[in-house]
């Protein structure tokens, strides 16, 4: 029996591992609404607006490699193109699914809701191109090739698409036959052998290597082929920001954080003088660089990325990540890792029980909180900052959007990333001033029975704004006075440990608490209006507008 439009639509959601799609109903999206309900492999996830949904399907993606997102057309699209903008930059590959007017009623340019009034009808199509990687609009003639096409390109390319489905061919049966949703991504032969031969000659015939594992070889789940070339090389590996946890940090050969000349003056050397650095699937961005500050030379330099490769200066085009970290690895010879470099933590925690919470204490005491296979989601900020040079425990994920920025994003995300894998632990580290912008979506934990533990640091507005801008208390860096350990109960999460603390004390009695009722739990914790990590101030002496 022959397909509908939208039953291919969800047949390749599931070829995919898709089993969860975020979103929020409206009429022009009902059959595709319908359809997620329908599917009994399928289960809709409601959010509390389109952009706290693109946040979760982003969440959802970091876990499960890749998402789905459902939003009406015009008013709902447009709400979420932000949080698709943010999965394009940190290579997140989100199908975003939209419902829009049928063919019918575009063909008689009817003045209809959710739409500008001109009988047109595809300007939001348009406003899509710069944030995704194909982008269709489909009917039941071109259902089959279009489908196949963009949904590849979601998956070589990591980066979000964008189905338009009009309400009436929706439930139309397709045309033709449809295939067994192969994705081909397979390397030029010829290219792949010299960059192999190329990258082993460098590998052979130098002394002290590095790595910098990065987020992409994350995002297409080759960590443990990953690890297995590295443990082989017998090099020592480094994380930027962007890439914190990619690998074990509990690892021998981990030596640490490199941000360029603000952080980690042993890792910076480290690094810089190795006879080869190897960036696999790493970005040269201002948080990655500190803030540029980072020397490598270029001709010392190799370069993995999801489908080239350069070494040195020579670029080695249709070259899959996949396939080449696969031959290395196999083909390296095994050497004995001789590094004395280890990677260092926060330390003990610097106070005493009664002492007003500061940064000294709270940051290595959240390092300390953390366990096995936790997913720590953290918020664009001091906050960020502050847990990006913690030493993670084996399995643990840190999850930041460095690269976007969106403050907000994190709770939704968190959200998004519970729901992709329930039986891990899920901590949400966010700022009040970002929190108040997506607080909403801490009621579908309860809804969904998620349990997360949630520490709100309300350090009285925007601080990281305050260490970057001309004057710190300029009125936009002031945030409302809320009173956060109320919120879960408002938004009906019942049995939530909520609780404010101020003092060293306080706080390590609810981690006590935490760590033995197993309930979901939500903090409050205070600490001064201009108190930071040291990596926020650093980047608020050298970018900040201080006259």
């Amino acid at each position: 029996m022959a397909q509908t439009v939208i039953e291919h639509v969800m047949w390749w959601l599931k070829k995919v591992g898709i089993q969860d799609v975020f979103g929020v109903p409206g009429d022009f999206s009902f059959p595709v609404s319908d359809a997620i309900i329908e599917d009994r492999e399928l289960e809709w996830v409601g959010c509390t607006n389109e952009l706290n949904a693109a946040y979760a399907a982003d969440g959802y993606a970091r876990i499960k490699g890749i998402s789905a997102l459902c939003t009406t057309y015009g008013v709902g699209e447009l709400s979420a193109i932000n949080g698709i903008a943010g999965a394009y930059s940190e290579y997140l590959p989100i199908v975003h699914l939209v419902g829009m007017p049928g063919m019918k009623t575009q063909a008689g340019k009817r003045v209809i809701h959710h739409s500008l009034g001109n009988g047109e009808f595809d300007f939001y199509y348009h406003m899509t191109k710069p944030v995704v990687c194909a982008r269709t609009i489909l009917t039941p003639e071109n259902c089959i090739s279009e489908m196949a096409r963009v949904m590849e390109a979601a998956v070589k390319h990591r980066r979000p698409i964008y189905i338009a489905i009009p309400k009436d061919c929706a439930t139309m049966k397709i045309v033709g036959s449809p295939g067994n949703g192969t994705i081909d991504m397979q390397s030029d032969p010829d290219r792949l052998s010299a960059a192999i031969d190329d990258i082993l000659e460098h590998i052979q015939a130098i002394n002290k290597g590095v790595f910098l594992p990065g987020i992409m070889a994350y995002r297409v789940g080759l960590v443990d082929i990953l690890q297995r070339l590295i443990e082989k090389t017998g090099f020592a590996f480094a994380t930027m920001f962007h890439d914190k946890s990619v690998l074990d940090e509990t690892h021998p050969q981990y030596v640490g954080m490199y941000d360029g000349q603000l952080m980690n003056q042993q890792v910076r050397e480290y690094v810089e003088n190795a006879d080869l650095v190897i960036n696999v699937g790493a970005l040269w961005g201002d948080f990655n660089t500190g803030a540029f500050t980072s020397n490598l030379d270029g001709h010392r330099t190799i370069d993995i990325y999801l489908d080239h490769t350069q070494v040195g200066y020579a670029v080695y085009e249709h070259v899959y990540m996949k396939d080449l970290l696969q031959a290395l690895a196999d083909r390296v010879a095994g050497k004995k890792p001789e590094i004395k470099l280890r990677a260092q933590g926060l330390g003990d925690p610097i106070g005493q029980t009664d002492d007003l919470l500061t940064p000294e204490y709270l940051y290595p005491r959240w390092e300390q909180f953390l366990r096995e296979d936790d997913l720590l989601i953290c918020e664009t900020g001091t906050v960020s900052m502050g847990m990006g040079f913690a030493k993670l425990p084996r399995g643990a994920v840190f999850c930041n959007q460095t690269l976007w920025g969106a403050i907000g994003w994190a709770t939704p995300a968190a959200f998004g990333a519970a729901m992709a894998n329930r039986d891990r632990r899920l901590v949400l580290i966010t700022g009040e001033g970002a929190h108040q912008m997506t607080a909403t979506e801490i009621g579908q934990f309860a809804k969904y029975n998620v349990k997360p533990v949630i520490f709100v640091l309300n350090n009285d507005g925007y601080t990281i704004e305050r260490l970057l801008c001309k004057e710190p208390d300029y009125a936009y860096n002031d945030v409302a006075p809320w009173s956060y350990a109320k919120l879960p109960e408002a938004m009906g999460c019942e049995d939530w440990l909520c609780a404010t603390v101020r003092t060293n004390g306080e706080l390590n009695g609810v981690l006590k608490k935490i760590n033995t009722n197993g309930h979901a739990a939500y903090i409050e914790v205070m600490m001064d209006q201009m108190a930071a990590p040291p990596l926020a101030k650093k980047l608020g002496d050298i970018l900040g507008h201080k006259g």
